[in-house]
């Protein structure tokens, strides 16, 4: 009885063993995504997610406009061969306009005022904050005017976010913040006008150059159907 007795106890132990050297847990859930597919693969994303879709309510500056920018700026980095932190971009992607919503909303240059805010917001996250300096760097300079520093997460984002000025996107975008109580939309159709001769000098990376050649041509013609269709803007 012995042999069989010290067997089964060492067929146990190699077991016990075996056990002890996987992980503490596996989950077999499928990592939650984004409405475009962006991997929420960490409980920051999810956490940071979850506050823009619910928070930032805006047709053109909502948790949309953040989604597009994210995804055009991967674009933009596998275009131009740009190595960017994606932590670093999702952060600041979701939250480079938090401070056009309550209880963000500060007086000052809303992507200085989104630096500000977002450090306690990522903090509670638990976002890494070694990368917290990344972030509000891409968050100050995101605008097609602002200076987006050398920084890849930066660079790509400031040309995401012009572009989304651009196009029919940059055209529906404009047209939305004409509001229900505006007397026309001429006001958004003179910005638009002058986005096609700012905002592409503005642009850095090639691949934007690129993408941003063509959404000046179909938003030039768009706004030259507009005129025409509103008997040369008499009736826009």
């Amino acid at each position: 009885m012995r042999r069989p007795l010290l067997a089964i106890f060492a067929a146990t132990s190699m077991a016990v063993i075996a056990a002890s050297q996987q992980p503490a847990f596996a989950s077999t859930a499928p990592v939650p995504r984004t409405a475009t597919g962006i991997p929420l693969d960490a409980q920051w994303k999810i956490s940071i997610y979850h506050l823009a879709t619910t928070k930032f309510k805006h047709p053109a500056w909502g948790w949309q406009h953040s989604e597009r920018n994210y995804q055009v700026a991967l674009r933009l980095a596998k275009g131009d061969h740009l190595n960017v932190d994606t932590d670093v971009l999702f952060a600041a992607c979701f939250l480079h306009d938090m401070a056009a919503f309550p209880p963000y909303q500060k007086k000052g240059e809303h992507g200085v005022v989104a630096a500000e805010e977002s450090v306690a917001v990522l903090r509670d996250a638990g976002f890494p904050m070694s990368k917290i300096a990344a972030v509000q760097a891409a968050e100050r300079g995101h605008m097609y005017y602002s200076d987006a520093g050398s920084r890849p997460e930066s660079i790509v984002l400031h040309d995401a976010d012009s572009l989304d000025f651009l196009g029919t996107i940059g055209e529906a975008r404009m047209i939305s913040l004409t509001g229900a109580n505006a007397a026309s939309f001429r006001a958004g159709v003179t910005a638009l006008r002058s986005f096609l001769h700012d905002i592409p000098p503005r642009l850095i990376t090639k691949t934007a150059k690129s993408i941003g050649a063509q959404r000046v041509v179909e938003l030039e013609r768009e706004l030259d159907e507009l005129q025409s269709e509103t008997f040369n803007g008499s009736a826009m």
